[in-house]
């Protein structure tokens, strides 16, 4: 399944909202990689497109300058940044008039006339979700909706705020793309350890035969984040982040973590397999809902060292919000492989590190026996961690070196991003558009199935039939969250970069 071999056929790709934060922040840097990685084709187009006219040389540097500030590979010489940004051109365009789409289509047939190229357009829709369905609609209209060779839409989350606005913009958009041709990112699925889930499952006979209620007593499932709301405040604070993280990130990871093998390493196979999961996720009703997730909001607090203020403090926040930053949940996937065992997910801004990791925590020894005679043997762990270092440890636990029997857990570990940088997650999920693989976007049964999870939680919260719990910045999310685990005789694993100086690493155990 590794595509990073693969070189794509000429192809041409146009950026709307080329002047925007996306596009200056990942995508130019993707492509920019891409290039030097000698995965583009030495023939192709990227189309700028925006709202403020500007020449091809002022597109071209600030192509440029974003290659400089965000790249993870930077211009080794000029001669082959020509080389890359001879490819670019810019039209200004406003993707609700129909007429401006008139310089898109001459630039686009241009490029494929002037080099005896097929077709093959990607439409890559870096702005506000509400324009969807507009320009998709007028690329329809101006025909170039109508190919004999390939066309792909790529578009970002949010899709929709709840089931009813996503399915309307899926039927506008089907009206000139078919699902094949839809490529929806959720860059969480981009990321190369997140792709890694499936490859240490199912290519380990240590862990497939162990992955299921068996073995495995619970799964927490963390993405945490240390700043706040930032710049995003006006959309953050009408989206929050059961919409935010949850209803995608989050479920992504689920769905990774529980699928059953695929019957092939087919995209439609892959999907089939995710969505199985969450027709297994267990529903909650708005009243149910209280019980199983909890909704918090950070208040001040100290983060390193420095005094921050409350989320109803920050600028275009409303000061009475009752707008969710962070999350947590029990969630239950009633399958054969998985039942009852709860699978707990948290999410949220301002807390203690910044982490996105996966711990399965297997069941633990029977008590009393020689080894645990005082009952404190921990748990094994396989933890994954996703961001922001990359790979996977064990915790096992041994003879303490030196003592009679006294037990020890040590980590077993291999990092996947010390050696050299790993691609960027829009690095290969772009890779994967050009070239039409669609193995690790999201498929509309699964944005369906999300939402319809996420609605009745939604409405619960909106109409305040659950307490917002409040949380100090800095810290791991509200009293409640930690409960939650409680419950069930559980608690949260500290993050990798809290708990290793708790947990002895294998190599210095055998060093010391």
């Amino acid at each position: 399944m590794s595509h990073h071999a693969r070189v794509s056929e000429p192809f041409s790709m146009v950026i709307f909202g080329a002047t925007g934060d996306l596009a200056k922040r990942k995508l130019f840097p993707a492509l920019f990689s891409l290039y030097m990685n000698k995965l583009l084709p030495p023939t192709f187009r990227i189309i700028g497109v925006g709202r403020r006219p500007r020449t091809h040389e002022q597109f071209r540097e600030a192509v440029r300058k974003s290659v400089d500030e965000f790249s993870r590979i930077k211009v080794a010489d000029e001669a082959s940044w020509q080389q890359f940004i001879k490819n670019f051109t810019y039209t200004v365009a406003d993707v609700t008039n129909p007429a401006d789409y008139e310089g898109i289509k001459s630039l686009i047939e241009g490029f494929e006339t002037e080099h005896g190229v097929e077709p093959c357009r990607l439409f890559y829709l870096a702005v506000a979700p509400d324009l969807f369905a507009t320009v998709s609609h007028n690329l329809k209209a101006i025909g170039l909706g109508d190919t004999r060779g390939v066309k792909r839409l790529i578009i970002e989350k949010p899709i929709g705020n709840d089931f009813l606005s996503a399915k309307e913009i899926d039927e506008q958009i089907k009206q000139t793309f078919t699902e094949k041709e839809i490529y929806r990112i959720d860059h969480y699925l981009g990321k190369e350890m997140v792709q890694n889930i499936n490859v240490i499952r199912f290519a380990n006979s240590i862990f497939e035969p162990l992955w299921n209620h068996h073995h495995i007593a619970c799964v927490q499932i963390t993405a945490s984040e240390t700043v706040g709301v930032e710049e995003r405040a006006a959309y953050y604070d009408r989206a929050g982040a059961l919409r935010d993280m949850v209803q995608n990130h989050m479920l992504q990871m689920l769905m990774m973590v529980c699928m059953e093998p695929p019957s092939r390493l087919k995209t439609e196979a892959i999907h089939d397999e995710k969505i199985k999961v969450l027709r297994s996720l267990r529903q909650y009703t708005e009243e149910e809902a209280g019980a199983y997730v909890v909704r918090g909001q950070y208040q001040a607090g100290i983060l390193n060292g420095k005094a921050v203020p409350a989320y109803r403090d920050e600028k275009n926040v409303d000061s009475a919000s009752e707008t969710e930053t962070f999350v947590a949940a029990k969630l239950y996937v009633d399958n054969l492989r998985w039942a009852g065992v709860p699978f707990y997910i948290r999410t949220g801004k301002r807390m203690g590190a910044k982490a996105t990791e996966i711990v399965i925590q297997f069941k633990e020894m029977p008590k009393n026996l020689y080894f645990n005679k005082n009952n404190d043997l921990g748990p094994n762990l396989l933890v994954i961690t996703i961001n922001p270092d990359e790979g996977i440890h064990m915790v096992l636990n041994a003879k303490k070196p030196g003592s009679d029997n006294q037990i020890m857990p040590i980590a077993m570990e291999f990092c996947n991003n010390c050696e050299q940088g790993t691609p960027e997650a829009y690095e290969s999920l772009i890779h994967d558009a050009i070239v039409g693989d669609q193995t690790f976007f999201t498929h509309w049964e699964e944005v369906a199935l999300a939402w319809e999870f996420i609605d009745p939680i939604r409405r619960a919260w909106d109409r305040n039939l659950h307490k917002l719990h409040f949380y100090e910045s800095g810290t791991w999310g509200p009293a409640s969250a930690h409960a939650l685990l409680a419950e069930e005789g559980h608690h949260w694993w500290p993050v990798t970069k809290e708990r290793q100086h708790r947990v002895v690493r294998a190599t210095e155990m055998i060093t010391t």
